[in-house]
């Protein structure tokens, strides 16, 4: 900052000015601080001119001191006669910055950078990447909507559409390199002694399958073509790897793969493998009963074998944890045990497999599972009521408790047919409630083995946050490489949200998260700096404190504002 003296036939104006450029890179300055006219200030320095320049440009040193050491004090001028300027952007988002130290402290900038040499690409790989999962978390849509996003953050993005889709090309042919860098550089964070694995779909807007996108059961019940994802989750709830295929095919050949990968790349051995019952084939359980590995897997009483089941059943023989007492079922005050865990347990020989079967009772879970089937059961009827077909696959359906019958209580022919309740079916069901069974090849206490298996809904809720909060599907995409680049992208938006999450070390749920980053926006003041536009409150009081920067000041210098950006990136 500098002292300006503006003559005029009447006057002479003093001004603290500061020098700058625009954004098309023409240099100009603004007046900071307007000290009065040289008439005004001469009684003040004994009616001496040069002690009046001498004491200005003292002041120009003393803001320009401020500005260095971050406590500016301005007064800002805004004028109603003065229009903005034609196509200039003046708010700008800022919610991104939290997002991209932890970016930079996974160490993917570095990476981008030695594939970027690899394949001589001219843009900025990093900064394609940085950009797409930054808006896959704040502003997701399209690749085109994702750039128009960008030319919104406080750094204005300086590659176009067209760099986007090349990136994704070179980002899928390094995908495994990618996610083994993400882990080897960030070993201390990811617990690898479990992994947990589990599968979804995501559907295309399109007509026809092609490639990749192939027609197959979709999770969401919809007739367009998908892609199946398979994610592996370690024990802290961070995503570790993923693999993308066909719809078409079938889910549990897709856990070996990936897992071999996971042991080259990863130089993994020994951990616990956490699946449902969906890929709990015996091929899965073979592979995972060798060397060091181990599993424990979800298991459906309703498809054991006879004997297993009548004993897993069996209300005599149960436990509590730490408790040697025997209970029956038969007798037990489920009140008085609401919130209690029951077991049982034995060792069985399937496809010569040793493999323990753990069964557990809950009454709260019963309760639970009873409180959902009624509301089915109302929905049901309604169903009945308003005539609409009663058939369905979905075992979660309500319209499987509808049943058609066309024969008359004194078994009679009828004319029409005739849909009721499957009161057998409502009964079926019940005799399952409050029981659930885990097999395993651990030798462990029951309780390890329960909490193990019980944090399997952290990957279910990681499937959502992506299709839901991330807008993951529908994809508008065509190529296979760019199909597999965009759910890469998905998978490391994920990576970086859960440890921000992790970072802020309380609980704010995803969308509050999300909606008060999105908040955060910057007005700018031309050649001087940031006005913030958005609410303090304790979420961003957490996520500054976490990411070890501020950006909640009345007013952020140019200055200051270049410092908050080179600590995001350190």
């Amino acid at each position: 900052m500098r002292l300006n003296i503006v003559k005029s036939k009447n006057a002479e104006q003093l001004y603290i000015i500061k020098s700058f450029r625009k954004p098309d890179g023409k240099s100009t300055t603004r007046i900071v601080v307007k000290l009065g006219t040289m008439q005004e200030r001469l009684p003040e320095h004994d009616y001496s001119r040069d002690k009046v320049i001498a004491w200005a440009k003292e002041e120009a040193r003393k803001y320009t001191e401020q500005e260095k050491e971050g406590t500016l004090e301005v007064p800002i001028l805004f004028s109603e006669k003065k229009q903005l300027q034609s196509g200039q952007r003046t708010t700008f988002d800022g919610g991104y910055l939290f997002l991209q130290k932890v970016f930079y402290d996974l160490g993917i900038d570095k990476t981008c950078q030695r594939i970027q040499k690899k394949y001589r690409f001219q843009s900025d790989l990093g900064e394609i990447l940085r950009n797409l999962v930054y808006a896959r978390i704040l502003d997701p849509g399209s690749k085109r909507s994702s750039l128009e996003y960008a030319r919104g953050l406080l750094e204005t993005p300086t590659y176009e559409l067209h760099d986007i889709y090349r990136a994704l090309d070179i980002l899928q042919k390094e995908s495994s390199f990618i996610q083994a860098s993400l882990y080897n550089g960030n070993r201390k964070m990811h617990d690898t002694s479990v992994l947990y694995y589990d599968c979804t779909n995501f559907f295309f807007e399109m007509e026809e399958a092609n490639g990749i996108c192939q027609y197959g059961k979709s999770k969401e019940n919809r007739p367009n073509p998908i892609v199946q994802m398979g994610l592996f989750m370690d024990g802290n709830g961070l995503p570790l790897a993923l693999s993308v295929f066909p719809g078409n095919h079938n889910e549990q050949p897709s856990l070996v793969p990936l897992e071999k990968q996971i042991l080259t790349d990863f130089n993994l051995s020994k951990f616990i493998v956490c699946t449902d019952a969906g890929l709990a084939s015996q091929a899965n359980r073979r592979f995972n009963n060798r060397n060091q590995r181990s599993y424990v897997v979800t298991q459906s009483l309703k498809r054991m074998k006879t004997y297993l089941k009548e004993w897993a059943l069996d209300p005599s023989g149960w436990r509590k944890l730490n408790d040697d007492k025997e209970y029956s079922l038969d007798t037990l005050d489920e009140e008085k045990h609401l919130n209690d865990v029951f077991f049982k347990e034995r060792w069985i020989n399937e496809n010569e497999i040793e493999q323990r079967l753990i069964v557990s009772y809950s009454p709260k879970y019963k309760q639970y599972q009873r409180s959902i089937r009624s509301k089915q059961i109302d929905r049901a009827l309604k169903i009945i009521d308003k005539g609409s077909k009663g058939e369905t696959r979905n075992p979660h359906d309500p319209k499987r408790f509808i049943e058609e019958q066309q024969m008359t209580m004194d078994g009679v022919l009828a004319e029409k047919k005739v849909k009721t309740l499957n009161s057998e079916k409502i009964a079926e069901e019940e005799c399952y409630d409050g029981f659930y069974a885990v097999c395993t090849t651990l030798e462990d206490d029951i309780e390890t083995i329960l909490r193990i298996n019980k944090r399997r809904w952290e990957i279910e809720e990681s499937f959502r946050i992506m299709k839901s909060e991330f807008h993951s599907r529908p994809v508008y995409l065509r190529r296979e490489e760019r199909i597999k680049a965009h759910f890469l992208t998905c998978f490391i938006a994920l990576l970086v949200y859960r440890v921000l999450e992790t970072k802020l070390g309380e609980d704010i749920s995803v969308r509050k998260l999300i909606s008060t980053m999105k908040e955060m926006k910057y007005r700018r003041v031309e050649g001087l700096g940031y006005i913030p536009c958005y609410t303090r409150n304790h979420v961003t009081d957490a996520l500054h404190a976490a990411c070890g920067f501020r950006t909640d000041a009345e007013f952020i210098s140019n200055k200051r504002m270049k410092n908050i950006l080179k600590a995001t990136k350190r």
